[in-house]
């Protein structure tokens, strides 16, 4: 047999691989919004640069149109300046964090079994890193923040990407598309999106546009003239929006109860699924998980004990029901993880384990319910509930029956 106490190092990458990947993503992100901001102003200022030229060569231009001219390219040149020093900054900050998160990872490979002392301390800092991460993933920011400071772990997580994702995921749920819709069009991210195929700017301008029909102070060529900017140029990409725009501009919110087709466009349900959406494409954007890395972490673990009873139709009755006092003992003693409460819905979508091997306990008795266990274990369990001789209790649902009514069961 092999050394189980080996630590396996590919395998713990496998969990980490956002942790690095992240703030590759945003330097990424943080130099094309560079890149776009440098190309757009240097655009400008050698247009106007050159329009300047030619009217002072042709003579068209004024001494103080020059100057004008001149001011104006010096400002928008300064403007640049104080931009990209924020990108510098911001730059700074990533590789500061990418350089903690390599070292934290190189911590890792310094370790060469489970048994280490440091490999303690290190596991207990990728659990408080896995916390974090689900409190960011569930809009428990200020919590995460005080986890994350108080066991000194603000360069391992993302605080600052998952505040600002759970900001406009509450701005949306509040019923506001603005700061979503900002997010969506500033620097180059609107041409990362339609790379990646996302419908979430155009869907975030439709729902803008049902709030001005909703809104009966709007002019209706107000309404129809966002339509025409926003929404017919991409009928060809979404027709079926388009057409139900122009139908809305004809069914008034008062009515819209008569015309099922337009009654969930009104439905306050579309800002859940707009928060959804937003949610989904940050993610996507930035190479994140779509579940917490907590979920990744218990999942893995609860694939190495699942097996088929753990979501048979029999488990499903024995609890169904609220556990007794019996039941909750046997629960607690005997029960896996995964037929808990707590994890057993998470652990349903999971593969089962694969065991080479069995593992039974010895001189297994049968119950008339079907179930079976060990004869040492429902001897004491009858003698610690103080049941008649003779006579022992299911360690799951507490049902009591005679010894005389066991069966001998065998592997084979």
């Amino acid at each position: 047999m092999g050394d189980t106490s080996k630590l396996d190092h590919e395998n713990h990458l496998l969990l980490d691989q956002p942790l690095l990947r992240l703030p590759i993503e945003l330097l990424r992100k943080n130099f094309r919004s560079a890149h776009f901001e440098v190309e757009k102003d240097g655009t400008y200022v050698k247009n106007t640069l050159k329009e300047t030229a030619t009217g002072c060569v042709n003579g068209k231009a004024s001494q103080a149109d020059v100057l004008k001219n001149l001011d104006t390219m010096i400002a928008r040149m300064r403007g640049v300046k104080r931009k990209l020093t924020a990108f510098a900054d911001e730059e700074t900050r990533l590789h500061r964090h990418e350089h903690a998160r390599v070292r934290h990872l190189a911590d890792l490979y310094a370790m060469y079994s489970v048994d280490d002392v440091k490999y303690d301390a290190w596991s207990r800092t990728r659990l408080d890193r896995l916390l974090v991460d689900y409190l960011l993933r569930h809009g428990y920011n200020e919590s995460a923040r005080a986890l994350a400071k108080d066991k000194g772990i603000e360069l391992l997580v993302d605080l600052d990407t998952f505040e600002q994702m759970s900001r406009i995921r509450k701005c949306i749920l509040n019923r506001s598309v603005a700061e979503a819709l900002q997010w969506c069009t500033a620097g180059d991210t609107k041409k990362e999106l339609r790379k990646m195929g996302s419908n979430l700017e155009f869907m975030l301008r439709f729902q803008q546009f049902i709030e001005l029909i909703r809104d009966a102070s709007i002019e209706p060529t107000e309404a129809v003239a966002y339509a025409r900017k926003f929404l017919f140029p991409l009928w060809g990409s979404y027709k079926k929006e388009c057409l139900q725009a122009c139908g809305m501009m004809a069914i008034p919110p008062g009515s819209v109860r008569e015309v099922e087709a337009y009654a969930e466009l009104y439905s306050p349900e579309r800002w859940e699924v707009l928060a959804d959406l937003f949610t989904k494409t940050h993610n996507e954007l930035l190479a994140l998980p779509p579940i917490p890395l907590l979920h990744i972490a218990l999942s893995s673990g609860l694939s190495a004990l699942k097996t088929p009873a753990c979501h048979s139709s029999s488990h499903a009755a024995s609890t169904a029901g609220p556990p007794s006092h019996s039941t909750s003992l046997s629960l607690a003693s005997s029960v896996c993880p995964i037929c808990s409460t707590e994890l057993n819905e998470l652990a349903r979508g999971v593969p089962y384990a694969f065991h080479s091997k069995s593992h039974v306990e010895p001189d297994l008795l049968m119950l008339p319910n079907g179930r079976a266990y060990g004869r040492a274990r429902l001897e004491e369990y009858a003698r610690k509930a103080g049941l008649l001789d003779k006579q022992v209790k299911d360690l799951r649902t507490g049902e009591i029956f005679g010894m005389d009514r066991l069966k001998k069961v065998y592997i084979t």
